[in-house]
């Protein structure tokens, strides 16, 4: 399990990563831009909030599938539940300890402007 904490450290939380971190992405909706967070996805299972649960706080908006939770302290985006795949988190990979997002090579970017659950029939 690699460690993932917020700015203050209020929140911490467990993850199971591959050694790789995973694929990892960013995302070009408009809360992710705005965030402009690396992500790596993760199975529900392998997320485990250790402390800290009472300071997370949701954030939900368009269709109020994802929730994107973030430290009431510090402010910082740790982890959502993504629309596109509920049994999965996206982690902000800038929370784990020891990751350098900035170091980090193939980042495939994820087209949520044109997000395939927001396609009219």
């Amino acid at each position: 399990m690699k460690k993932l904490t917020c700015q203050c450290g209020g929140v911490e939380i467990g993850v199971k990563l591959p050694d790789d971190l995973g694929k990892l992405m960013r995302c070009n909706c408009s809360i992710c831009k705005r965030k402009s967070a690396t992500m790596s996805m993760i199975g529900k299972d392998d997320l485990k909030i250790i402390k800290g649960n009472d300071l997370l706080k949701s954030y939900q908006y368009h269709t109020k599938v994802a929730k994107h939770y973030f430290c009431s302290n510090c402010g910082i985006y740790t982890h959502h539940s993504r629309r596109s795949d509920p049994n999965t988190y996206g982690i902000n990979v800038g929370c784990l300890e020891g990751v350098n997002p900035f170091e980090l090579k193939n980042v495939t970017m994820f087209d949520g402007v044109n997000h395939p659950l927001d396609k009219k029939n």
